[in-house]
């Protein structure tokens, strides 16, 4: 299969100052000059395997939008791969944050077959970049793609996504893997300091990820706008009298149109508390600890119902696994006590249309007393950021990303994601204490104003082009 070249129409950075104070504003200014100086006349191509699904694609999306709005040629380019291929980087990306996944090898085999559809992706890229460009390329995936662009001109950036607190066996397997391929660029970024590798003498630096307030995922809905959403999904609100509407990511109207998939049966939300984590279908996100944390802990002490809302995993090409993670949660629900079960639910959402997902993605949240986020292991986490920008109380393992955005008490709740009754206690403290959770919901907005939204992404992307660039101008050959 050929490259796929994802269309960006270019947006304003300047709409931010509607939620910047000064001193961001002024920042801002100079970031989107500072760019336009320093990269006139060349590409920043941003790599990936998919266009859809999960945190990687959504940052993408907005940052690539935002930088051509600064007058930055930035593209976005999704490689091609075969399902074995694909099979090869989930489990890198499992190992990677210390899980077996399958449990298969990352031998020679592997290596050949991951060599191949590289090579292949490598080939069809040279043929549209030039010397002096720069390539943003994201996780494992593109790993394979550093050594051809380097060769052909291009300025490497390669960013790992995901990572671990404390390296292991099985995280380290995944590094000697890799390692050869990642060598070859000139930085590699991390999400945070843990997660750099041992081994690794490429300069590194951190960049935390961010969410884009005006995207549709987090733009701000109204009451009834929000009702009329999960209406129209299918949730089951009564008969809303506005339309389900939003804002796409470039400005224009957008609707809901499209029903949720998987629902058990239509949720009674007029009245009712909704507990809700929305994921990809992956076991390191643990759905079903989630369930089981519900029916024993939660259920029992209050009257909420639990939502596990996540991506029709048809559609997201680069995890194979999400099916068979989406059957086990079924499963374990259908074998819940019958008064439990009526209070679980779970919807798979559509994904044919980025914009209207991100709306449904939206609406529940906003929908939702506590939004919970209780993986076993965590890159980084944008659902809870997600969250926290809707001034939602939020609460979380505390593991990887999620601990750099949750103040515990102050904007959020860190638990030990494997015990289930602490889990389960901290969910049932915010139910049962309104006063707290909008504390904690008013704290965890200011938390994203101040450290997660898109200008600060921007601005240190531009820092380290800078330091890239300064020692040759034009970077042909580097």
């Amino acid at each position: 299969m050929p490259l796929t070249f994802i269309p960006i129409a270019a947006l304003a950075p300047e709409r931010y100052k509607t939620v910047l104070d000064a001193e961001q504003s002024a920042e801002l200014d100079r970031t989107v000059a500072r760019a336009k100086t320093l990269l006139g006349g060349r590409v920043v191509w941003n790599v990936n395997s998919t266009a859809h699904g999960g945190g990687v694609a959504e940052m993408l999306q907005s940052l690539i939008s935002y930088a051509r709005g600064a007058g930055v040629d930035s593209r976005w380019v999704v490689i091609a791969g075969d399902l074995e291929f694909f099979c090869i980087t989930k489990r890198i990306h499992n190992n990677l944050h210390g899980s077996e996944g399958d449990g298969g090898e990352l031998g020679d085999t592997e290596r050949r077959a991951y060599e191949r559809v590289s090579d292949q992706n490598a080939g069809d890229l040279r043929e549209v970049v030039r010397p002096g460009d720069v390539a943003l390329l994201h996780d494992p995936q593109t790993a394979g793609l550093c050594a051809p662009l380097r060769e052909a001109g291009v300025r490497v950036i390669w960013r790992c996504h995901v990572g671990l607190d404390e390296p292991s066996d099985i995280s380290r397997r995944a590094w000697e893997f890799l390692l050869p391929y990642v060598k070859p660029a000139e930085a590699v970024i991390f999400s945070r300091a843990a997660y750099a590798w041992e081994g690794l003498d490429t300069p590194t630096l951190v960049i935390p990820p961010s969410v884009d307030a005006f995207s549709p995922k987090n733009q701000m809905l109204d009451g009834p706008t929000v009702g009329a959403i999960l209406s129209a999904v299918g949730f089951g609100v009564g008969h809303p009298h506005v339309p389900p509407v939003f804002l796409r990511q470039d400005g224009t109207p957008g609707r809901v149109d499209r029903h949720a998939g998987a629902l058990n049966h239509a949720l009674p939300l007029a009245g009712a508390r909704l507990v809700t984590q929305v994921s990809r279908w992956d076991r390191l996100k643990d759905p079903t600890g989630v369930l089981e944390a519900f029916a024993d802990h939660i259920a029992p002490q209050t009257d909420a119902q639990l939502l596990l809302a996540g991506p029709d995993v048809s559609a997201v090409a680069d995890d194979p696994e999400g099916r068979v993670v989406l059957e086990e949660v079924g499963e374990r629900r259908e074998a819940l006590p019958r008064a439990i079960r009526e209070r679980v639910h779970l919807a798979v959402l559509p994904m044919e249309d980025a914009g209207e997902n991100g709306a449904i993605v939206n609406a529940i949240q906003r929908r939702s007393d506590v939004i919970v986020q209780k993986s076993l292991v965590e890159g980084f986490g944008l659902t809870v950021l997600e969250g926290m920008w809707k001034g939602r109380p939020v609460v979380g393992s505390r593991i990887g990303g999620i601990q750099d955005q949750i103040v515990d008490d102050e904007s959020g709740l860190l638990v030990d994601g494997a015990n289930l009754e602490e889990f389960g206690r901290a969910v049932v403290r915010l139910l049962n204490d309104p006063a707290l959770a909008t504390r904690l919901g008013a704290g965890a907005q200011r938390r994203v104003l101040g450290s997660f939204l898109g200008p600060r992404h921007l601005t240190q992307y531009v820092d380290l082009f800078e330091q890239l660039l300064s020692a040759d101008p034009r970077g042909a050959g580097a």
